[in-house]
């Protein structure tokens, strides 16, 4: 099964006519997307957009053939003109199958926002799934049937329904997980590369054709992540960011509550309310088992708060405690830690400061925790596929 890709920005296109901000600006050439429209072996046409004649002979193909079009978006019909030749656009009632006479079975995917998802059985059985702009499947359960071949879906807009997916067995490792309907939300290019390959998704140039099946380019999960960064720098936002497409995560908070600190309880509360409703928290600094476990995506945050903790167990910050054994035993918690990381099993992505830039500490005791925060950072980036460093909002990519 093939998949021309006519289109694979957002309703509006991308960029927006008349819109003045920075991504639309920097959405030229390859970057530059039509609303998404999908035509499926030459048959089946799905969602009909402005031009969709013209794009489809920019990408080599015709709308001769098509058999049927149909509809994802919640309006009842395309606010343009039906090409001569063309079938009048219609759409599947949520839950019944269509067979076209090519051999092709459609099924209507009911959403839990406006409009219609569709997943199609090819000939040979291969199977894809699309998804309209700002929607996730309602109402998923264990699916039987192997894992889709390909998703075409909103991964950015919405990272939440690849997610469920993923937790019904629906999307597997080997699933290629196309992002369309791209809008302005995120910078283009290497940028919205970057994100998307985080969630194990890509993105292609409009007119591509896709062979549905084809998995040499499934991009690969990074399993071990430290985000880096300063205060306020969007460091937590940015881990956060990389695992919302994976389900039952667990957020590892290493803070605790700090009963009667208003301004901490308001950090926490911020935090709780950026997380999916599908994930678990934890509040707890005995990191060691967790990373033993087999089990979900754990997201730490943050070491830095992980390594107070360890150094008021030892007595680091008394300079006769320090001398007399602290030392020896910071090392070997942080050595029991990193060996832990490199021996995980799970998906990790760890949060941590990056406070060595700066002024340099008036106190012996906020020098030794600025050193060996730098130390701990080192050893567990050395134990990671990939290390970042957020600096106001943007992330650079130091390993992976």
């Amino acid at each position: 099964m093939d998949v021309t890709l006519l289109g694979t920005g957002a309703p509006a296109g991308f960029p927006r006519p008349h819109c003045p901000c920075a991504a639309c600006a920097t959405a030229l050439g390859a970057d530059a997307r039509a609303a998404t429209s999908l035509l499926v072996d030459g048959a089946l046409l799905l969602d009909l957009t402005p031009g969709a004649a013209l794009a489809a002979a920019r990408a080599g193909c015709s709308l001769s053939g098509v058999a049927q079009v149909l509809l994802t978006h919640p309006h009842d019909g395309p606010a343009v003109e039906v090409p001569a030749g063309l079938p009048q656009p219609g759409r599947v009632p949520d839950g019944r199958e269509l067979a076209l006479l090519t051999g092709h079975r459609v099924r209507a995917v009911a959403m839990d926002a406006p409009g219609t998802g569709y997943a199609v059985t090819a000939p040979d059985g291969l199977r894809l799934l699309y998804l309209p702009p700002g929607g996730a499947p309602a109402g998923l359960e264990e699916d039987s049937a192997p894992a889709y071949d390909m998703v075409l879906a909103d991964v950015v807009g919405r990272p939440d329904a690849l997610a469920k997916l993923r937790a019904v067995g629906a999307v597997g490792p080997a699933t290629d997980v196309v992002a369309v309907h791209l809008d302005h939300d995120v910078p283009p290019g290497a940028e919205v590369g970057r994100r998307l390959a985080a969630a194990g998704a890509r993105a292609v140039p409009d007119g591509t054709t896709l062979a549905v099946g084809g998995y040499e380019e499934v991009p690969d999960v990074p399993r071990r992540t430290l985000v880096l960064g300063g205060a306020r720098s969007g460091k937590s936002v940015e881990a956060e960011r990389r695992l919302e497409s994976f389900p039952g995560v667990l957020y590892v908070a290493t803070g605790g509550t700090r009963g009667g600190d208003t301004e901490w309880a308001g950090r926490v509360a911020a935090h709780r309310e950026r997380r999916p409703g599908s994930w678990r928290t934890a509040e707890t600094c005995d990191l060691v088992p967790l990373l033993a476990e087999d089990g979900p995506p754990l997201l730490v945050d943050c070491l830095s708060l992980w390594l107070t903790d360890a150094m008021d167990s030892v007595g680091a910050w008394d300079d006769a405690e320090w001398a007399d054994g602290g030392e020896r035993a910071l090392r070997e918690r942080v050595a029991a830690l990193t060996a832990a990381v490199r021996a995980t099993s799970r998906t990790v992505v760890a949060v941590s400061n990056e406070v060595g830039s700066g002024i340099v500490p008036a106190t012996a005791s906020g020098r030794r925790y600025r050193d060996e925060l730098g130390r701990l950072n080192a050893a567990f980036a050395a134990e990671c596929e990939q290390v970042l460093l957020v600096v106001a909002g943007q992330a650079l990519v130091l390993r992976g």
